[in-house]
Parts: structure tokens; sequence; C-alpha cells
């Protein structure tokens, strides 16, 4: 979606892990830079809020910091909940801050629903209380996601059909919504339901994709690094603080937890090709190739219309 340059735009960088999200955009504030710009990342991680996690999530190193300013990252107690709708309201306040003071927001993000909550206005459902989750949490442990999945299919069929059996986080929170009388037809999210022009704000929707080959290549090889660099010592830190559950749903931390660096790898590789599949399904979407071009090419191709 090119926009006039005169108008302030949202970059938006989404793509699955490991498939070079934070260098395009450390890219991308270059050329803006380059262009008398002060851009800055908004993180639109579910888990990169954590701090303490910075290894296992994909945190910007300090030195991509210093290269571009990253925002709602490693600010979350480790043992403290934290929900979607708490990060559309700090996403909302700084890309309006950031825009208001004439600079770039650039959006970055591997959790599609984040990611939509950073962009546009939805209507979020509410938290369970504790009791409800906490109910429905000892259930999952105790009778596993097969049962709940025909529990849920017993109460709310037209829900069930949309979720894996065993997809055990979004089964215990559509059993909480049924509870709390909050699912109604339809219960699931579409990925079509973000268009670039529903979002709050003019944007630009870049999605980074590569050869899938590749891309697990690049995934085994970053998790060797995070290993290497300490990941499994950070994990371990995490659950003598009392990592909370939300905290936990980080991408390796049980697996790491375990000593399971394989397992780790097997689960990664998973949830990058379901963050494929959703990305090619987004409307208005730029599909941004990264395979065989380099991100410094990819941002000067990406920005030259806006020259």
């Amino acid at each position: 979606m090119p926009a006039d340059p005169a108008t302030p735009v949202v970059l938006a960088v989404f793509g699955p892990t490991g498939v070079g999200k934070t260098a395009l955009a450390i890219a991308l504030a270059d050329v803006l830079r380059a262009r008398g710009d002060d851009p800055v990342a908004v993180s639109a991680d579910a888990l990169q809020v954590y701090r303490g996690l910075e290894l296992l999530t994909g945190v910007a190193t300090p030195a991509q910091q210093r290269r571009l300013e990253h925002r709602l990252v490693s600010f979350v107690p480790i043992d403290a909940r934290f929900s979607v709708a708490e990060h559309a309201r700090l996403a909302h306040a700084e890309i309006d801050g950031l825009l208001a003071a004439g600079r770039t927001p650039i959006v970055v993000g591997g959790t599609g629903l984040y990611l939509r909550a950073a962009l546009a206005e939805l209507e979020l459902r509410p938290a369970a209380p504790d009791e409800v989750r906490a109910r429905w949490t000892d259930a999952l442990r105790s009778e596993g996601a097969p049962a709940l999945h025909a529990e849920l299919t017993r109460r709310a069929p037209h829900a069930a059909a949309g979720v894996s059996p065993n997809d055990a986080h979004r089964i215990v929170r559509l059993l909480e919504l049924h509870e709390l009388g909050e699912l109604e037809p339809p219960a699931t999210e579409q990925p079509n339901q973000l268009w670039t022009e529903q979002t709050r704000r003019p944007t630009r929707l870049l999605g980074v994709t590569m050869d899938r080959d590749a891309l697990y290549a690049r995934i085994d090889a970053r998790v060797d690094a995070m290993v290497a660099a300490g990941a499994a010592e950070e994990v371990r830190a995490a659950h003598v603080a009392g990592a909370s559950e939300t905290a936990r749903k980080a991408l390796g931390f049980e697996q790491l937890l375990a000593g399971d660096v394989d397992a780790m790898k097997r689960r990664t590789r998973n949830y990058a090709r379901r963050q494929l599949t959703w990305l090619r399904k987004l409307p208005a979407v730029e599909l941004v190739d990264l395979t065989e071009r380099t991100p410094e090419d990819a941002a000067r191709e990406l920005l030259s219309s806006a020259a």
C-alpha cells in the first residue's frame, strides 16, 4: 500500500521466527535515517515483553538496539501475566506518540494476534478470572487437550471446529470464554480480518518470507546459537524465579527446561510453518522474500517508491 510520501506511515514487518525480521527492520531504519527520518521499532511479539527471556525470544541484541531503538521489549517481570489487551493499549500509545513527533514506527513481530492488536482496533474479549483459568488449567493437566476439545465440541461446536484438538492454549481460552458467556460465533480469529485499510493509521504491511528449507536451516542454526549463548540457563533461571503461565509459552521454554534441544527445533519449525501459512493469507500484504537477497537490498527496493 504505497502512500503519499507526505503522509506519516507505519511500517509493519511480520514473518516467521528466524526469517530475519529484525535485520530487515534495521535495514529499513538505515534507509529512512539517511533521508532525515528518525525511526523506532515497536515490538508486536507476545513473549519478547518478558525481562529475562531475551535469548529465548530473540529480542534484538544490545548492538542491534544501538542501531535501532526497540520499544515494548524486556519490560514485564518474568512472574507476571500479560495480555494482548494490555499490549494493544501500550502499542497504540507508542505508535501515536511517534507519529505525532514526526517519526516512523516500525512495528516488528511474529505473533499474529499481537500484530493485529498493535495495528488495528480489536474487540478483545475479557481475561478470565484467576479461579476460572486455574480450574481449566488443572483440567488440562489431568485430562489432556483432546479431552477438553471434546468438551468444547459439546458446549460450542462452532468454536471447536476451528481449533486443533492439540492446541491446548486455544482450547482452554475458548472454554474460559464460554463459561464467561463471551463465546459467540464466529469464535476463531481469521487472518483476513487484518486488512491494511482497517488499521488505525496508514500502514504498509511487509510480510517477510523465505524458501522453507532455507528457513528451517536458519531455525536450526539459530536454536544452536541460542543454546550456545546460554538460553538453557536463562530458562532455568526463569523457572526458579517463578515464570508465569504466559511467560512459559515462549517457544522452547519447556523443551530447554527438559534439556531437549531437538524437540525445541521441531516445535520451532512447526510454528514457523504455521506463521508462513497465516502470512500468505493476509490481504494487502507486500511479500518480501529474503531467500536470495540481503535485507539491505530489500529495504532499498521497498522504500524506493517513497523517495
